[in-house]
């Protein structure tokens, strides 16, 4: 086991898997990548795991049981927090998989609440009051629309994950974002009296994530595209530092 391990992280495929562990390692963790659910345990020193699934467009309840055996592994390892990352366009289908693995997740952490945004400013992927953008355009418009598997024909996050979910979706909008973490913590207090279980949140720029991030260091479990991960480490005392990209000899 892991002495220091502090991330577990659970991506819906093996390229935003990539993506996560770049970003978090940009920002200071050290971090290990794995295809599939390992079979034994770690045998690395590392701040952060991320176990790379297939699971975006499989059936729910496969995803579902991939995505919990995967949890199940990341706490025998000793991880504090957990990551669900699924891509910055939240594609999916009206049945899942987004909703159904974060309620599934959420129902193995006994945890009543957490966050969903698959913002990624550095590419392009911005939410705002709700509705998540590709570049200039509503996800709605743009290219997704037309995916074999996944066309997202609906831009509102909180209407699309309300569909998938048995829980109740909310919003953090940009204004609280935009006033700190104090003010974050304040809104998910609010949301939480009023049964809301899940909400999306808000990000048009990095600095929205950083805003955001001391704010998420008090949930048990976090769900987001990759974007989320640059503020993550700085809860752990952890900063950018070349040493987090060496390798062992």
């Amino acid at each position: 086991m892991s002495t220091r391990l502090k991330l577990g992280c659970i991506a819906d495929d093996s390229t935003g898997a990539t993506d996560l562990a770049n970003n978090l390692v940009r920002a200071g963790m050290r971090v290990v990548q794995t295809i599939g659910v390992p079979p034994g345990p770690l045998d690395a020193d590392v701040d952060a795991v991320v176990v790379a699934l297939k699971s975006r467009t499989i059936a729910p309840e496969d995803a579902v049981a991939q995505s919990v055996a995967a949890l199940t592994w990341l706490q025998a390892q000793g991880a504090t927090q957990f990551y669900f990352k699924y891509c910055s366009t939240f594609d999916s289908t009206a049945r899942g998989n987004i909703g159904p693995v974060t309620e599934a997740l959420m129902d193995a952490l006994d945890v009543p609440f957490t966050i969903a945004t698959p913002a990624f400013p550095e590419n392009q992927r911005t939410v705002f009051k709700g509705h998540l953008f590709v570049g200039d355009l509503l996800l709605s418009d743009s290219g997704m629309k037309d995916h074999p598997l996944t066309p997202m024909t609906d831009a509102n996050l909180v209407r699309v994950l309300q569909a998938q979910c048995k829980r109740k979706v909310g919003l953090i909008d940009y204004q609280v974002v935009g006033q700190g973490a104090d003010a974050v913590r304040a809104r998910i207090a609010e949301l939480k009296a009023q049964g809301v279980a899940i909400a999306i949140v808000d990000a048009v720029s990095n600095a929205d994530l950083l805003r955001m991030a001391p704010a998420l260091a008090e949930l048990p479990l976090l769900t987001a595209g990759s974007g989320v991960a640059i503020g993550l480490p700085g809860n752990h005392g952890l900063a950018p530092s070349s040493q987090a990209a060496e390798l062992p000899a």
